[in-house]
């Protein structure tokens, strides 16, 4: 029977975990306080410890460290009642096996559960193992973790600072909120995080892509259907607002809704009443409406395309979610913990990023956002065999793109210190041609200058002094 050691100075949130363990298979014990738990794991030996963030005489970081120390054999999943994704790392890299948050689900708690001590069993087995027989990357201590992305990153650049603070203001309220921003910002994450810090975190989250939705099968989504109520109709369909009935209602991509889905969803909004296709009885609604877009729905308006009605009842309060590029401090943050997330999927432990790729990284405009650097980590991670991420693991539009602002930048100083000592004349003209044609070669040839060379009927030598005269070596 495997055994678990549970470290929370809330007695009765003790007691709890314990009656749900010893239900479910696991020998189970609780201690209140740090002093207290390590008493215990000096006379006996865990499989686990169940682990509070914040205690009265210390905190989850110098349990988690101690025990690493002290037990290296015993895993350690930390709890606790706020998200902080850079807490979340340190603590990953620390040797936590997981960080989860409250409140506790059953089926989520169990699963990290059984996945901790699975893990931390075959650690233990390779630990045993002589060194001889080890496999290379095996023994490590990121990719043994089963790190999870949370609901909500925070960060800490202002931008994500003020996004965090509006999602604490509006969170507790009813009000209705529209979610604006560029495609991969996270805005489903954002609605997540405003569900579970309102008095309906208990209660069910759905989210819809409108998107997705064709007409003929909209209202079926939104509303259900009773059997036989159309053709094809074989079952009874409970629609989309019945399922979130108490809690919380996502609608992504909502400008894609068509007119007249739109004037069906401002009846059901108003009247907070639902009725399944082809049924009589109305349903009463309880539910809270957060809904998404990357379009300009004050454009779609005034042509006509979506509802002002619909939007003004949608809009009782309205977010931006900032692009990741205005979000500067907070990229080595997603990248750390997209590397930590892709490590564990491939089974590597690749450590970090060359001073290249960080550049790189801070640079690039991120036109895919959150959602583009996550498929950029796990496609580097998946390239990468040594320790560090390197630059020829990363796509060519981010390894080349500071190459090519340098090099613009340094044609228009070139072109403006020009235009500065004499008035722009045929020669400064056809020296700015020249310029733009190297630019346009180099970039198609991902700045091989030997293969610019050839493309522009010059020797490398040329080529290499009409880039000096620019200072682009």
């Amino acid at each position: 029977m495997k055994k678990i050691l549970i470290v929370d100075d809330e007695v009765n949130i003790g007691l709890l975990l314990s009656k749900f363990l010893t239900r479910n298979g696991f020998e189970a014990k609780t201690a209140t306080s740090g002093v207290s738990a390590f008493e215990i794991l000096e006379k006996e030996e865990f499989n686990l410890v169940l682990c509070d963030f914040r205690l009265e005489d210390t905190d989850g970081r110098e349990i988690l460290k101690k025990i690493k120390q002290q037990y290296p054999r015993t895993g350690v999943i930390i709890i606790t009642g706020y998200s902080d994704i850079k807490l979340a790392v340190e603590l990953i890299k620390m040797g936590a096996y997981d960080y989860i948050t409250k409140p506790l689900y059953p089926d989520e708690i169990l699963n990290t559960i059984k996945k901790a001590i699975e893990t931390q069993q075959a650690l233990n087995e390779e630990m045993d193992k002589p060194k001889t027989q080890t496999e290379p990357g095996k023994n490590r201590e990121v990719s043994s973790q089963d790190f999870r992305l949370e609901e909500y990153v925070v960060g800490q650049s202002p931008a994500a600072k003020e996004l965090s603070r509006q999602i604490d203001l509006v969170a507790p309220t009813n009000y209705s909120v529209i979610l604006i921003g560029e495609s991969g910002t996270g805005k489903e994450s954002v609605a997540k995080s405003i569900h579970l810090k309102s008095p309906r975190k208990d209660k069910p989250f759905v989210a819809m892509d409108c998107g997705s939705l064709t007409k003929e099968l909209a209202g079926s989504e939104f509303f259900g259907h009773e059997k036989g109520s159309f053709t094809g109709a074989l079952y009874t369909k409970i629609g989309h607002f019945e399922m979130a009935n108490g809690g919380t209602l996502f609608l992504d991509e909502v400008g894609n809704l068509s007119y007249e889905i739109q004037a069906a969803l401002l009846r059901t909004v108003q009247e907070r009443k639902v009725k399944r296709i082809g049924s009589t009885k109305e349903i009463d609604l309880d539910v809270r409406i957060i809904v998404a877009t990357n379009e300009n729905l004050i454009d779609a308006i005034s042509k006509g395309k979506f509802r002002e009605d619909l939007y003004h009842r949608f809009n009782e309060f309205g977010i931006y979610m900032p692009p990741l590029r205005e979000r500067g401090k907070d990229i080595m943050i997603f990248a750390e913990y997209f590397l930590l997330s892709a490590n564990r999927e491939l089974n590597k432990d690749v450590k970090g990023f060359s001073a290249e790729v960080e550049e790189s990284f801070v640079t690039y405009p991120w036109p895919g956002n959150v959602r583009e650097l996550k498929n950029v980590l796990r496609r580097a991670v998946l390239l990468t065999e040594g320790d560090f991420i390197q630059t020829k693991a990363l796509p060519l539009e981010i390894s080349t793109f500071s190459k090519v602002s340098a090099f613009e930048n340094a044609v228009e100083t070139a072109s403006t210190n020009g235009a500065k000592e004499k008035k722009l004349d045929l020669k400064n003209a056809a020296l700015e041609a020249e310029y733009e044609t190297i630019l346009r070669v180099l970039k198609e040839v991902n700045f091989n200058k030997t293969k610019a060379a050839q493309i522009l009927n010059i020797d490398r030598k040329t080529l290499y002094n009409k880039m000096k005269a620019i200072n682009m070596e």
